[in-house]
């Protein structure tokens, strides 16, 4: 399996960006048929010091392999969702391993 995290930092002036993000991602990125695994959500606040607690929204994608993520990137969905929604962060984070 491929995983394909994605941390997103929200503009803090847009309040309602964490949940729009989450909205186009399930809208955009949920039907791509190439992922096999697809979570987004927004971050959970823990009083453990070595949780990341700075970011907004994170999201989850587990794909066969690179080759499926490499398209994934390239679906015209995934494309018309950072078109659309990259005005909501300020900054983005991706982790990719196997």
């Amino acid at each position: 399996m491929f995983s394909h995290v994605v941390i997103w930092w929200t503009h803090p002036e847009i309040p309602n960006a964490p949940d729009e993000l989450i909205a186009g991602a399930e809208k955009y990125l949920r039907p791509i048929s190439l992922a096999k695994q697809f979570n987004v959500g927004k971050m959970v606040p823990s009083d453990r010091p070595v949780v990341d607690q700075s970011y907004q929204v994170a999201m989850h994608v587990e794909f066969s392999d690179k080759q499926d993520q490499d398209e994934y990137q390239m679906h015209p969905m995934h494309l018309e969702f950072v078109e659309k929604y990259s005005r909501l962060w300020s900054r983005v984070v991706v982790y990719d391993f196997e």
